[in-house]
């Protein structure tokens, strides 16, 4: 059975994710080539086999015999490689955010449409498996009229100096998920943001005018409410709720552990620690969203997570950080 053909342009922590589940986890799919500057990524793409290495993104573009092509780079030269890669007839995976302007991201949508390569964009968390399942419960009815949608969403620690001045901030690097999340969720659209911040964690952060701890406020337009609680540092772990309201119920999702032992003593009950960061608590999603990228280049399909999606999680962003510069609700 021939099997798609890939290159990841950024071997970084993302991009290895990515790599290691196409080797091991995509059957349909060959990872033929890496582009990437650093030494630690190219003995990353040695060790799991791959037989090329590019140090630039348009070298590896011009390999014929990839036919799709993963941006796992730092956010902000997303939208140029996106044009490039549709330019060379690669179809595209791209990680969030599609650019740190929505303006960069629809010049290089239109780009993309007009190659006629298809586009997804990594919105992994719509395939965690208890996630999905919600999804389930909501299209099924069973919660009837939505009312709400709540999600908690800590790191377990600030982000590095060096990676946030290329990450757009935290409502574009972070909260752009659970934009994204409560959108799916809910099946409706924003039309307004509030939101408040704080930095309580890294004071460093004020001089960029963000914050490392906020509370955001969705309005959607069949009137549904959001509720987004984002922190920089929780103590205690990788932290990823939601909970969706509705008139006949609520769906919920919490924290998966690492097992399910629980030990009581004269201290009280304890547990296993939660997952301590992304790349753990979310590895299964990320190879599931792989195999569907796989699925839509080798039969033709739509991808489930579109260009569309990635925009509009861009233009909320930008939204929310006019509203947290201002203080003021900002309509979509």
């Amino acid at each position: 059975m021939k099997r798609v053909r890939l290159g990841i342009i950024g071997m970084g922590e993302i991009g290895t994710v990515h790599a290691t589940n196409i080797v091991r986890e995509v059957p349909g799919a060959e990872l033929v080539a890496v582009a990437d500057t650093r030494e630690k990524a190219r003995e990353s793409a040695r060790s799991l086999g791959v037989a090329r290495f590019y140090s630039t993104p348009d070298e590896l573009l011009a390999d014929r015999e990839i036919e799709a092509v993963l941006i796992c780079t730092t956010p902000e030269s997303h939208s140029q490689i996106m044009i490039a890669a549709a330019a060379a007839g690669k179809h595209i995976f791209c990680e969030k955010p599609l650019g740190l302007d929505p303006a960069d991201a629809e010049k290089a949508l239109a780009r993309v449409r007009a190659a006629g390569v298809k586009l997804q964009v990594g919105f992994n968390r719509r395939f965690d498996a208890s996630f999905k399942r919600m999804k389930a419960h909501v299209d099924s009815g069973a919660l009837g009229k939505l009312h709400s949608v709540h999600i908690t969403s800590r790191d377990p620690e600030p982000p590095g100096k060096e990676y946030y001045v290329l990450s757009g901030g935290i409502l574009l690097d972070m909260t752009i998920h659970d934009f994204d999340m409560a959108r799916h969720l809910i099946g409706d659209e924003v039309v307004e943001v509030y939101v408040a911040g704080s930095t309580l964690i890294a004071p460093w952060l004020a001089e960029h005018g963000d914050a490392d701890t906020i509370a955001v406020i969705l309005k959607f337009s069949r009137g549904a409410v959001g509720i987004i609680s984002n922190s920089c540092k929780a103590v205690f772990g990788y932290d990823q709720r939601v909970e969706v309201f509705g008139e006949r119920g609520m769906a919920a999702a919490t924290n998966p552990l690492p097992d399910t032992t629980t030990l009581v003593d004269e201290a009280g009950y304890r547990t296993a620690p939660l997952l301590h960061f992304f790349t753990d608590r979310y590895r299964a999603s990320y190879a599931e969203e792989m195999r569907l990228f796989v699925d839509c280049v080798a039969n033709g399909k739509e991808p489930p997570v579109t260009g569309n999606d990635g925009l509009i999680g861009i233009r909320i962003a930008t939204a929310a950080r006019k509203s947290m510069q201002t203080g003021l609700p900002v309509k979509l």
